[in-house]
């Protein structure tokens, strides 16, 4: 019998003695926080209300019931500790029937049909043109691109949508200082920075000259009335721009299915405005036009601006009612920032009050804390803002310094060390509550030890090493897993937990889930590492062994390209 049929057997037995559904206890087992506390633990708490005991003495009082004279096939112990009933399942079947499904499956191991016809829109990264990649930006991106694969895996239908910022005011404003000092700028080398000068010199002109900004106002009106010359420079504008964009995806193996930003509703508001009119959603307040929200306790859902040019939350409310007409979603998550908590609260709810009442539980803020760097405040070239460039020279730098002093063998430095940078600055973002904010420490996320991205590609090149040194080819079903015991069980038992975590990260939109998961799976199998020889003498057990480091590295590579980040084979 294997572990699944085994520990439904177990569901079946527990249900039948307590009363509660087959269905609701299958979701009550979990794994045990302890190793020595066997493989599958059942938390008896939440039986305290109904049965009206303390969760020992009903640990107690099923085991003695259920297993004191009998334990179910597959099953080597059970036991009551504190509140929860523990079971231990035999060695042999756990590790047969684990490490053979990785070895089979290889990268598919993980995957499932659960996410079958159903469709996820995700929109992440909203990066702003004629502005460089910040790292207001970098936790969107890496957030929302992880859960993009995730779903993937789990087979849904996934539509990523990189939601630019592309429109509105400030392209006015650019608009206004190009034609003023345009001809002082080459565009040329790193047109970006150029444009971000332009954005910088155009706010700190407007600071004393109130009639500047009243300009840009009007060049972002005629770019709205479509005007040629205006249009011509907005578009040069995001040309420049999706340029640098496209290296810094690359960097962070992102892509995207749509790049339509704010631009691309320009032409369908109109609609959506006549519906706030027509359901009389829409009221006059100070020359602007709004939807009234006071009674759900938010501030007013501004539509348009007294000069008739629209917003933030007009755009964003005619995007979601244009995606669930053209992809029929069953859920859209929105990765942004936390600071955005009132926009989403606001557009959300107009749309419910336009009739729209999927909004309740298909759409979702997906909102995340800052990123902070610990102990010092990075230089940049506007003083406030902090750019991804930045962020990355300074840890492809440090990781430079570590490769070359921990293995100055290592060919193509650079181009590791950059891989290495990455995974730092991924994982770094990854392993955080995503509603907390991340403090950034240099050492400690390019520490090939310890909690980081690294140290997870520092496990997968060893497992390289360590296979290239066996030699031979892999994987091998024909080992006689019987050889492998307790100490090899520790590892292979995490191997069943896979898909469980990439499944729960999904639910509840939490990369750290599986950050935290291959961290264990790390440990595990480097603790054994240590202890346990695996090529020895002994050609059969060496033979075997091999084949759970095989399966360590599948499961590891996989998950490290589910949260973007780059397994290498030497480092």
């Amino acid at each position: 019998m294997s572990t699944a049929e085994t520990k439904l057997a177990i569901v079946t037995l527990v249900s039948s003695e307590t009363g509660v559904s087959f269905d609701e206890l299958l979701t009550w087992f979990e794994t045990p926080k302890q190793a020595g506390h066997g493989d599958l633990a059942f938390p008896c708490f939440r039986l305290s209300k109904t049965l009206r005991k303390a969760p020992p003495q009903i640990a107690d009082d099923l085991w003695h019931t259920l297993f004191s004279s009998a334990l179910p096939v597959g099953v080597s112990g059970v036991k009551a500790i504190g509140g929860y009933l523990n079971f231990t399942f035999e060695t042999g079947s756990v590790i047969a029937e684990a490490l053979k499904r990785v070895l089979m499956e290889g990268a598919s191991y993980g995957s499932n049909s659960s996410g079958a016809g159903q469709t996820v829109v995700l929109e992440f990264s909203s990066v702003n043109i004629a502005k460089p990649f910040g790292i207001a930006h970098l936790r969107s991106t890496i957030i929302g691109a992880a859960l993009n694969r995730m779903y993937q895996k789990l087979g849904y239908r996934t539509i990523s949508i990189n939601h630019l910022g592309d429109w509105g005011t400030q392209f006015g404003n650019l608009i206004a200082a190009y034609k003023r000092w345009g001809s002082e700028y080459t565009f040329s080398g790193n047109p970006i920075n150029d444009l971000y000068a332009l954005y910088v010199r155009f706010h700190g002109v407007a600071k004393d000259d109130p009639t500047f900004e009243q300009q840009g106002r009007d060049e972002f009106r005629k770019l709205e009335q479509g005007e040629i010359e205006n249009l011509v420079l907005w578009q040069r504008f995001i040309d420049y721009s999706m340029q640098d964009f496209k290296r810094v995806y690359g960097l962070l193996n992102v892509e995207f299915d749509h790049l339509t930003g704010e631009s691309f509703y320009r032409d369908k508001m109109d609609a959506v405005i006549r519906e706030l009119e027509n359901k009389h959603l829409l009221t006059q307040s100070e020359g602007a036009t709004i939807v009234d929200l006071s009674v759900y306790d938010l501030t007013p859902c501004l539509i348009k601006r007294s000069d008739e040019s629209t917003l933030y939350a007009t755009r964003d409310l005619t995007a979601l009612l244009y995606r669930k007409q053209a992809f029929n979603f069953n859920k859209i998550l929105y990765v942004v920032g936390t600071a955005q908590k009132l926009h989403f609260q606001q557009f959300f709810r107009v749309a419910e009050l336009m009739g729209y009442d999927w909004v309740k539980d298909e759409a979702v803020h997906v909102d995340f804390g800052w990123v902070k760097f610990a102990g010092e405040m990075m230089s940049t070239r506007a003083g406030k803002v902090i750019f991804f460039d930045d962020v990355l020279e300074r840890a492809q730098s440090l990781a430079r310094e570590i490769i070359t002093r921990e293995n100055p063998d290592v060919a193509n430095v650079d181009w590791t060390a950059e891989k290495v940078a990455v995974a730092a600055i991924v994982f770094t973002q990854l392993k955080v509550r995503r509603n907390k904010d991340v403090n950034f420490i240099w050492e400690e996320a390019l520490s090939f030890k310890g909690e980081t991205g690294p140290y997870l590609q520092y496990t997968h090149a060893r497992l390289s090493s360590l296979i290239q040194k066996y030699g031979k080819t892999l994987p091998d079903l024909g080992a006689d897993f019987g050889l492998l015991g307790e100490e090899e069980k520790e590892v292979i038992k995490l191997f069943e937990l896979y898909e469980a975590k990439i499944t729960r990260c999904a639910e509840e939109y939490e990369t750290l889930i599986l950050a935290d998961y291959l961290l264990e799976l790390a440990s595990a199998f480097n603790s054994y590492w240590q202890r346990i020889r695996i090529i020895t003498d002994d050609v059969e057990l060496t033979r075997t062994r091999m084949q759970m480091a095989f399966a360590t590295r599948i499961i590891i590579a996989d998950g490290l390209r589910l949260l973007g980040i780059e397994p290498l084979e030497r480092m």
